[in-house]
């Protein structure tokens, strides 16, 4: 199963992202947390150490590995239990393995396009077994779209807090979704803290686009300004999210 998380910035998509790979991960299966945001902070939502993550190497310099093994010509599918360039870009955490796209580069220098281009072609490659999942914490609103980075996912996950900017980029990310033949995508509600907020939410989507509601968590906002931002497993998230997880399984789990 292949997701891929969006949504506006702050709405709390990395801590979703972070969440899901625990709960995926605990499943017996193999979760693959790919940060696609330049501004890489999922290991930290994981637990992966902070000197860990520093070490880790972006995955875009994977494909100039690849070509020189194989030469220029058609990417050939990764096998992840057989293919050792995996091991080698990848950071082994319980049954997480986590991968980044790549580095923040100098202002005005570069697009992101090359690494885009090549992480779509590496989720698409991978081939897995039934238990495992790829998520992808794509960067915050629609750009990354709009390079088709998540064309090919089994589903799109959309985390909106209640605001109505926070509405209206997700309508755009849900009919962008739909143009990269992105059949199903999902609501996560994140950060509701009253009924009023609630209602908000269900009166701004259908009910059967909504996954679940996450209530605002002030330890979560306390964790923010700490160095390790790890999220306690049995904690209220973690349980709120099993049910989304549920929901998830359900709908793409079948392809």
């Amino acid at each position: 199963m292949k997701l891929s998380i969006s949504g506006k910035g702050g709405v709390g998509k990395t801590t979703i992202a972070a969440a899901l790979a625990k709960i995926f991960a605990q499943n017996g299966g193999t979760v693959y947390a790919i940060d696609a945001d330049p501004d890489a902070c999922l290991a930290a939502g994981i637990g992966i150490p902070e000197e860990e993550a520093a070490k880790i190497k972006p995955v875009v310099e994977m494909r100039d590995a690849i070509r020189k093994k194989t030469g220029d010509g058609a990417f050939y599918n990764l096998n992840p239990k057989l293919d050792d360039f995996l091991d080698e870009y990848s950071y082994k955490f319980g049954n997480i393995r986590f991968l980044r796209m790549g580095d923040p580069k100098k202002g005005g220098s570069e697009c992101y396009c090359r690494e885009n281009t090549f992480l779509h072609a590496l989720v698409t490659s991978l081939l897995l077994d039934q238990k495992d999942t790829v998520i992808m914490d794509m960067g915050a609103g629609i750009e990354h779209l709009s390079r088709g980075t998540a064309r090919g996912v089994d589903m799109m996950l959309v985390v909106v807090e209640p605001s109505r900017n926070s509405v209206n980029t997700a309508r755009n990310v849900q009919r962008m979704a739909r143009d990269l033949g992105i059949e199903k995508v999902g609501i996560i509600a994140n950060k509701i803290r009253t009924d009023k907020e609630k209602e908000f939410i269900k009166s701004s989507f259908p009910d059967n686009n909504i996954l679940g509601f996450i209530k605002f968590s002030e330890s979560i906002l306390a964790n923010s300004m700490e160095p390790s931002q790890a999220i306690e497993i049995g904690g209220e998230l973690l349980a709120e999210m099993q049910q989304v997880c549920l929901k998830i399984s359900g709908e793409a789990g079948g392809k």
